[in-house]
């Protein structure tokens, strides 16, 4: 990995892809492999549907941890210490900071970039960045399985990357997004509960209609002005009374008349539709419903075999990060002269219950002292 081999550069302190914006203006723009416009709708999806939010932070966090293992002992604590303590962005700490904001790039656009910044003049890693991929554009090099990276300026121009070896990229299959085909489906979706909130604004915030009627007689006739009005400031008046919360009783004489505006016609009932649409959105982004919160009907064992769909799913997302993972610590042992090489191991994925786990790591150590046993009794 040839990360440092210019000696005579001044100190990279910032990355590249954060460098974008001091480009050159070029005659024509790269487009970029994202869509802004694609980008922006995803993100303002996840912002308006919650249930996609948290079905991507909860695939982040379920995808789970790792450590990074080296061929060579010796250099193992000094890759750990890196490991915990490299600067990601502005804020953020660690591989694994950086790891979660790339795999939250890759869910959401279909595709994460980032870069290692190096300080050419002390020869080390200085940090890791999260760029943005809606500026990125990704191109074939001199062979096939080489790459260019050119970065979109925000004046209209275009920068290509002097050190594409720095430059992590991944990309799930095809560049899509996990949220692709879904706003349609949220648009639908986020209508009905619009007119849901509508409907208990005209339904839901009682609204009373008073009826008087005045008797045939004269009296009643003439004064039937005065006493509607007078019947109106009293209930107004029992009104505003309840909200300071008294109870104050309204008293009327003759025929009075009182109703709730719409107390005759029902709401709509939208639990059929949503559900068919949170099962569509659910399906595509491969979470068990219990994960989000939908208490739907479902069997033991039928949570088992989501759960273990849902495991597949993360096996993917872990394949995809790896090489990642494994690149920044080839590329600090190499800043640090080391020839080895490292690995990944990944924490176990633990989405059924312990007691479960034991039970069947109980039966398959019976199962193991049978077999050995029955061995050694065909060797006599």
């Amino acid at each position: 990995m040839k990360l440092f081999r210019s000696k005579q550069r001044s100190v990279q302190t910032a990355p590249e892809i954060a460098c974008a914006s001091r480009c050159i203006p070029a005659g024509n723009a790269v487009p970029a492999m994202i869509d802004p416009l694609e980008a922006e709708l995803y993100d303002r999806l996840r912002y308006a549907v919650p249930v996609l939010d948290a079905a991507i932070m909860k695939i982040i966090r379920l995808t789970g941890g790792f450590r990074i293992v080296c061929s060579d002992e010796n250099y193992q604590e000094q890759l750990d210490r890196f490991m915990e303590s490299v600067p990601v962005g502005l804020t953020g700490k660690s591989v694994g900071t950086f790891a979660d904001n790339f795999l939250d790039s890759l869910l959401t656009y279909g595709s994460a970039v980032g870069e290692i910044a190096v300080d050419t003049k002390e020869n080390r890693i200085a940090g890791l960045w999260n760029g943005d991929v809606t500026k990125l554009r990704v191109t074939s090099g001199a062979d096939p399985f080489s790459r260019n990276y050119t970065v979109r300026c925000s004046g209209g121009g275009e920068r290509k990357i002097a050190n594409p070896e720095r430059i992590l990229y991944a990309s799930l299959v095809g560049g899509r997004s996990l949220l692709r085909g879904l706003p349609a489906l949220s648009n639908i979706l986020l209508r009905i509960y619009e007119c849901i909130g509508q409907n208990f604004d005209r339904a839901g915030n009682v609204r009373y209609a008073i009826t008087y009627k005045p008797s045939g007689e004269s009296g009643d006739m003439i004064h039937s002005r005065e006493r509607a009005q007078q019947i109106a400031r009293e209930w107004a008046d029992g009104m505003n009374a309840s909200r300071c919360g008294q109870v104050k009783d309204f008293v009327a004489v003759g025929d009075v008349d009182i109703k709730v505006i719409g107390a005759e016609n029902q709401l709509f009932d939208t639990n059929i539709p949503v559900r068919q649409l949170l099962e569509q959105i659910i399906a595509k982004l491969s979470i068990p419903p219990f994960l989000l919160g939908l208490t739907w009907s479902s069997t033991e064992r039928m949570s088992s075999q989501q759960a273990d769909i849902l495991t597949s799913e993360l096996e993917y997302y872990r394949r995809l990060l790896t090489p990642v993972i494994t690149e920044i610590g080839n590329a600090y042992l190499c800043s640090v002269g080391a020839e080895a090489v490292c690995r990944v191991e990944w924490d176990n994925i633990n989405l059924q219950d312990e007691s479960v786990l034991a039970e069947t790591r109980l039966k398959n150590a019976q199962a193991l002292e049978i077999e050995m046993r029955l061995e050694k009794e065909e060797n006599k």
